[in-house]
């Protein structure tokens, strides 16, 4: 053996660099695309949304220049200089990848470097789905200031409420009991002693209306969560039969149900609530094609793989789609439907989506709303195991 080779055992204790394509493989799991490039821009791994997004295999993606893949190659050949240069830990900008048969997409760069010396991670997230991702967050903080907002807003309704109640049955009952020409309580002029029992009675009915609008803010937070064996499609066939039970004529519901859907342990009350809520505010909105004789609402089940919402990722989710063909959500209202006592209906309560956005979060997952006139999509999103 040559005197300048080390022994044998000296050999086998050096610590072995993993191939790359088994160091990144994790990287597979993400949805958003990623590449871990060389200093000079040569692809070392590519994911497979990466794969999938350019159209192209991974085998053609490896040792080709990541530049090339955008419409403006130099503003990621200067950030990989950058990252060479120790210049910056990371740097975003947006840019537009080139796709096999397809247009350009529109994606946020993130350029940074990693613990391994000459490499550099790229991630590209769609517009689209960062986007997405906002609104997803915005939908989340919206509706746990919301939980905050009625919780708060009832007990200080409730108390007075009971209060002015209370006093209308007194006096109701002083009422009813003096003779009539008599009085303790002074009665406005002209007024009949059954004329002010008649407004006691209609502060009493009002009190109670306010006390049911109360019970009703407060109903999710009151009722414990029930959780049993959930089959999605029984819980929308139920929904189906109360909406055409209300609705005979002129609305049709569809089914287009995904039956490999597998059942899921969760709350099938609280889920019945959300989507009857959902179905029935949809058929309000199509009173004049009902009249028409063309009203239609869809529920549609499939499952959705590899997908993130609630800054969560799931291997599976459920989609649950709610679609009718009426004349689509309000412009005015279109960013404030989650919000309690925000309806575009006349008569209206406003609390049927947030009750269900709060009955779908108690599921970990999110209701997410795409309107235009002629079509308006609910979608839940839950995750499955």
């Amino acid at each position: 053996m040559p005197a300048s080779a080390p022994p044998l055992a000296a050999r086998s204790r050096a610590p072995r660099k993993a191939p790359a394509n088994t160091r990144y493989q994790a990287l597979d799991l993400l949805a958003t695309l990623v590449a871990v490039v060389s200093g000079e821009g040569r692809v070392l791994y590519a994911n497979a949304a990466l794969e999938d997004a350019l159209g192209i295999s991974r085998r053609s993606i490896t040792g080709s220049a990541l530049q090339d893949c955008f419409t403006e190659p130099a503003l990621l050949q200067n950030a990989l200089n950058g990252a060479r240069d120790n210049a910056f830990a990371a740097l975003r900008y947006d840019a537009w990848l080139k796709r096999t048969n397809h247009e350009p997409l529109p994606v946020h760069v993130v350029v940074a470097q990693t613990e391994g010396v000459g490499e550099v991670v790229v991630e590209l997230l769609p517009l689209e789905q960062q986007t997405r991702q906002e609104r997803e967050e915005r939908l989340m903080d919206q509706a746990q200031a919301n939980k905050e907002l009625i919780r708060n807003l009832a007990h200080e309704i409730k108390n007075p409420l009971g209060g002015i109640r209370g006093a209308a049955q007194l006096l109701q009952m002083e009422f009813s009991s003096r003779p009539s020409g008599q009085a303790n309580v002074p009665s406005p002029p002209g007024a009949s002693a059954k004329e002010l029992i008649e407004y006691t009675q209609v502060i009493i009915h009002e009190a109670d209306r306010l006390q049911s609008l109360v019970d009703r803010l407060l109903a999710p937070h009151r009722r414990p969560h029930v959780v049993g064996d959930v089959n999605i499609h029984e819980v929308c066939e139920r929904v189906r039969s109360l909406i055409v039970a209300e609705f005979p004529k002129g609305l049709r519901v569809v089914r287009d149900y995904d039956t490999s859907i597998p059942e899921f342990r969760g709350d099938r009350e609280q889920l019945i609530q959300a989507v009857l809520n959902i179905a029935h505010n949809a058929a309000q909105a199509l009173v004049e094609r009902i009249q028409a004789g063309d009203a239609r609402i869809t529920l549609r089940t499939r499952v959705n793989r590899q997908v993130t919402f609630g800054k969560q990722r799931y291997r599976l989710a459920l989609e649950l789609h709610v679609i009718d063909n009426g004349p689509g959500v309000p412009d005015s209202i279109k960013d404030r439907i989650f919000f309690p006592l925000v309806s575009g209906r006349d008569g209206g309560s406003g609390l049927g989506l947030t009750l269900a956005q709060t009955f779908v979060q108690q599921h970990h997952g999110l209701i997410e709303c795409e309107s235009q006139p002629g079509h308006t999509d609910f979608k839940l999103l839950i995750p499955l195991p």
